[in-house]
């Protein structure tokens, strides 16, 4: 490179250092633009050898490319030398602009750091400006100041160190500005080898996770569309909660309608009326029910719902997730299993158990005031009259009116008054049933004819009732009708009735055979138990029984 006293720049310079200058700023990668940077030292300023010396995110330098001298690249390449050793290197010596020039004189201190560097052999110099073997000269690289703010020079990026000049002489003004001006440069390509390559990762990396993304996408696609259960996906939140988005084929085949048609409406629209309840308590995230569904054909068919939340993006909107499990043969199963716990095997008539249940959820143990019973029973539990001799009844409760909050929004059962004339109340009755005549039948014609009798009688039985009346059978041959609303009369009405269909000839066993039924009434009120008002129905059924001549109680 010319020195200072020439009197011109040559040409052929000048196009090297400007082809230098594009070479770094069109390499492909960050590890191209810095071997470009050390070899146009090389090639276009004069300098026998070079070396780049990067800044590391951790702030120490290491040696990312050399040019000049393959043994010295071998040995140096990939050194790392710490910051602090760098900063003071940068700190003394003689600075040329932004040059620092370290003197042979001065940088035999500099032998034992930990600053990589190579040695060149050589004579002394001859005269004041020719380069020593051991004269170094940096050119540090720092980014071009940001708009607005202080100095010349943004952040350090690197450190150019520069050998051997061709000439054999220190370079001159033309040179050393050459070198601060390629420097600059330098440093401007590298950012932008810093920057695409950055770039380059991060569209790598948004590639991958994009693949990823629609590798998850079509992995859960799969999953929902070709579940074996059913799947929905439903707003969540504001006024269309709940609305079906999407449904896959298992859901659809369950309820027995095209997605097209799904779309139309929400859960809470294919719900039983009496699940509704159930529904919006469990329809958040995490919620769990079964309840009946609607199918196209008006049936319903019952499922298992299990919520769960899907969010379409970071701060998307959030969908439910609904899993529907078809759970209709458990629960026939279960159904099924809870009958035979609560009804006759053999007449499919609730059993004792059922009959107790039912007259228990009736009656409360508060007796209602003025009845005899309640007056009996309210009188053994006070120790004294509860009621007047007007029958108006005294408050013994604690605090005044606490004993019996808990039947306070109770109706109470009442019974019709005994006597002759009937007062009009209208009352639960208990109808219990002995046949007459039945175990002549089991033991003449065996027990399979006995069944069929029972089964006859529990048929007859049941459709002499009307709906809503229970019709038990507590064992053997003894039956019990429950019949709410029914004054004195209409209940001995029923027990005629009744009577009379049992008395009509049965078809058991390729025979006719008759029984007869003897019927007692008894009452239910609050204040009684099950028990009591079921003994006190087969009390007067043995009565009854007693009381006819013994021919009109034969039968067979």
């Amino acid at each position: 490179m010319e020195t200072e006293s020439e009197p011109y720049v040559r040409l052929a310079s000048l196009r090297q250092l400007h082809q230098a200058m594009a070479d770094m700023n069109s390499a492909r990668s960050l590890a191209d633009t810095l071997q470009t940077v050390a070899d146009g030292v090389v090639t276009a300023l004069g300098y026998e050898l070079a070396c780049v010396n990067l800044v590391r995110p951790d702030g120490d330098l290491v040696v990312a490319a050399f040019s000049g001298n393959p043994a010295a690249e071998a040995l140096i390449t990939g050194r790392v030398g710490s910051r602090e050793s760098w900063e003071r290197r940068l700190s003394m010596g003689e600075t040329w602009g932004d040059l620092v020039f370290i003197p042979h004189t001065e940088g035999w201190i500099l032998d034992d750091d930990d600053v990589p560097q190579w040695y060149t052999d050589g004579p002394e110099p001859r005269f004041e400006d020719e380069w020593h073997p051991s004269d170094r000269l940096f050119a540090p690289m720092y980014t071009p100041a940001p708009p607005g703010g202080s100095g010349t020079c943004g952040e350090l990026i690197g450190v150019l160190s520069v050998d051997r000049p061709r000439n054999g002489r220190r370079p001159g003004a033309w040179g050393r500005e050459a070198l601060q001006m390629y420097a600059f440069q330098a440093a401007i390509a590298i950012s932008n080898a810093r920057l695409r390559s950055n770039m380059q990762r991060a569209l790598v990396r948004l590639e991958r996770e994009q693949q990823a993304l629609r590798a998850s996408e079509e992995s859960f696609r799969q999953a929902f569309e070709y579940a074996p259960s059913g799947m929905a996906i439903a707003e969540m939140g504001g006024d269309q909660h709940g609305r079906i988005l999407r449904t896959n084929d298992a859901l659809c085949r369950l309820l027995g309608r095209p997605a097209s048609a799904m779309r139309r409406y929400s859960f809470s629209d294919l719900v039983h009326p009496e699940d509704i309840g159930t529904l919006l308590r469990t329809s958040a995230e995490g919620g769990r029910a079964e309840l009946r569904l609607g199918r196209r054909d008006g049936t319903y068919v019952w499922v298992s719902l299990r919520n769960s939340v899907v969010a379409d993006a970071a701060d998307g909107p959030r969908f439910l997730r609904t899993h529907v499990e078809d759970i209709e043969e458990r629960k026939r199963r279960e159904l099924q299993l809870a009958h035979r716990a609560s009804h006759d095997s053999l007449t499919g008539l609730p059993n004792s158990a059922e009959l107790r249940s039912r007259l228990s959820s009736r009656i409360c143990q508060r007796p209602q005031a003025g009845h005899p019973a309640a007056v009996d029973a309210m009188d053994a539990a006070y120790g004294h009259p509860a009621f007047d001799a007007n029958g108006h009844g005294f408050d013994f409760r604690p605090g005044g009116g606490e004993a019996y909050d808990a039947y306070d929004h109770h109706v109470h059962t009442v019974a019709p008054e005994d006597g002759a004339r009937d007062d009009g109340t209208k009352g639960l009755a208990v109808l219990f049933c002995d046949l007459d005549g039945f175990k002549s039948i089991n033991d003449r014609f065996g027990h399979n004819a006995g069944d069929a009798v029972l089964i006859e009688v529990a048929r007859r039985l049941s459709r002499g009732v009307r709906d809503g009346d229970t019709v038990a059978r507590l064992g053997g041959d003894e039956f019990v009708i429950l019949a709410d609303g029914l004054g004195r009369a209409d209940a001995q009405d029923l027990a005629v009735r009744l009577r009379n269909e049992i008395i009509q000839p049965i078809r058991a066993e390729g025979r006719a055979v008759r029984v007869g039924a003897s019927f007692g009434i008894g009452w239910a009120h609050c204040g009684m138990t099950a028990d009591e008002v079921l003994k006190s129905a087969d009390e007067r059924m043995y009565v009854e029984k007693r009381s006819r001549p013994k021919q009109h109680r034969r039968a067979g």
